[in-house]
């Protein structure tokens, strides 16, 4: 598990990564290898999320549907937190390099 702030750090950044973290690490096989990071956007932060590669299927999901509904959860959190949050979920080769698009 790797947690990562490139941003403030505050401590609503901070919750959301967690909750983001929990859920996801609920989901994949491999919890340990997932990783999570904060990345301020001027007006949002972003919250870079990877996890083994076995594992993407299970984070995005049938037609995108878990993904979706891990970014609904974040907007719900985002409002609560009065910032916004988006989610991007990156895929990485066998070796665990971000892979090429």
């Amino acid at each position: 598990m790797q947690i990562g702030l490139q941003s403030s750090g505050n401590a609503a950044g901070r919750e959301a990564l967690q909750l983001v973290l929990e859920i996801v690490q609920a989901l994949v096989d491999q919890p340990d290898d997932v990783s999570v990071e904060l990345i301020d956007d001027h007006d949002s932060t972003v919250i870079r999320l990877r996890v083994a590669h076995q594992d993407i299927g299970k984070v995005i999901g049938k037609q995108g549907r878990t993904a979706r509904s891990l970014r609904t959860i974040l907007g719900a959190a985002s409002m609560k937190l009065h910032h916004r949050y988006t989610l991007d979920i990156l895929e990485e080769d066998e070796a665990g390099k971000p892979a090429d698009s």
